[in-house]
């Protein structure tokens, strides 16, 4: 994370001429849509319908075959019956296209790619209804197991030993602590990662492996009315953290970002946990480590954003959308508990598979 990305700054213009140079599309309506590190478009064409336009950082945009793993996890998953985004194939072809241009700072190249639109909103917009935690767990799971047959020629790019997302590389922020100079959080966060290196890391030897999706948050998964007066998924979305890691690291992700929107974010964990195990059951080790790793999900989601708008301030305001939530209710996490907070997840809930 030491590499700035250089997030790119595509206008309106510039997009309009990808567009019609890389799909021979001229689109009706183009909005800008939230992102991270890279910049999304939302793409309407009155000839073939909507679209998402992905146009990645400049830095990840030299690593071609992750990029290209990550678009065919896409395509796998959506073939193995999950709600998932394919990619358009240029007019030459093509799922991938590096164009260079000059969005400001000199000329700079980036991966473009064209998806499927898929219908919907946020789960972070409905309520979250133990059925629909529940659904969300199981999802989680689905994925992972999905991604347990995926075969590809550069698999293992997903090793990923230095990404600073991954929940199996938690004691990487270390590096970073430096931008809560001054702020209470920061004791909160060093003792977390003691504790990870302490209570969780000495079990990952029993901790079965798996491929993540790795951001399993409020964002990325898309909801629509279902038949029942509740909500369903509909779409899972930005495959980009997708890293070689454990089952039980997934569960944790979702656990704390389904945290940062509901009223009462300790009763997150429950359904969440029991739709996980109905596709893939833990084993004790897994579950003795589940309270440490959600902690240190968010202690990742509020030293990373901290940093990031230290490179990109002009993005605060969605870079900080977890963090703000997520202040305070880490720390209501660490100060609850681990025994009490593992009373409320493991607590016996009937639902039906």
């Amino acid at each position: 994370m030491s590499v700035q990305l250089t997030k790119p700054k595509f206008n309106e213009s510039q997009v309009s001429e990808l567009l019609k140079k890389l799909f021979n599309l001229t689109p009706r309506e183009i909005c800008s849509l939230p992102s991270y590190d890279d910049q999304n478009f939302y793409v309407a064409s009155p000839e073939s319908g909507e679209y998402v336009l992905k146009i990645m950082n400049a830095e990840d945009s030299k690593n071609v075959n992750l990029i290209e793993v990550q678009t065919y996890a896409m395509s796998f998953a959506q073939q193995n019956g999950l709600p998932t985004q394919t990619v358009i194939p240029t007019n030459s072809g093509q799922l991938l296209s590096l164009e260079e241009m000059d969005c400001g700072s000199g000329c700079k190249k980036y991966l473009v790619r064209l998806l499927t639109y898929l219908p919907g909103v946020t789960i972070s917009k409905v309520p979250l209804t133990p059925e629909l935690l529940y659904e969300t767990g199981k999802m989680a799971a689905r994925i992972d197991k999905v991604f347990e047959k995926m075969e590809h020629p550069h698999l293992s790019v997903l090793q990923r030993e230095k990404f600073i997302w991954s929940l199996s590389n938690v004691d990487l922020l270390e590096a970073y602590l430096g931008v809560l100079d001054g702020d209470p959080l920061q004791s909160v966060v060093k003792s977390v990662i003691h504790h990870y290196r302490t209570s969780v890391q000495p079990k990952q030897p029993n901790f079965r492996k798996c491929i993540n999706h790795g951001d399993f948050n409020e964002l990325n998964i898309l909801v629509q009315p279902d038949d029942k007066s509740g909500n369903k998924i509909s779409g899972i979305l930005d495959f980009g953290d997708m890293n070689c890691g454990y089952y039980i690291n997934e569960l944790a992700i979702a656990i704390m970002y389904m945290m940062t929107v509901h009223p009462d974010p300790i009763k997150v964990g429950g359904p969440l946990l029991a739709g996980f195990e109905s596709v893939f059951p833990l084993n004790e080790d897994e579950k003795d480590s589940l309270y440490f790793l959600v902690l240190s999900r968010f202690c990742q989601s509020l030293v990373i954003a901290r940093y990031s708008v230290t490179l990109y301030p002009e993005n605060a305001e969605y870079l900080m959308i977890t963090s703000r939530k997520g202040v305070k209710i880490v720390q209501q996490l660490w100060e609850l508990g681990k025994e009490q907070a593992e009373k409320v997840w493991f607590a016996k809930l009937q639902f039906r598979n």
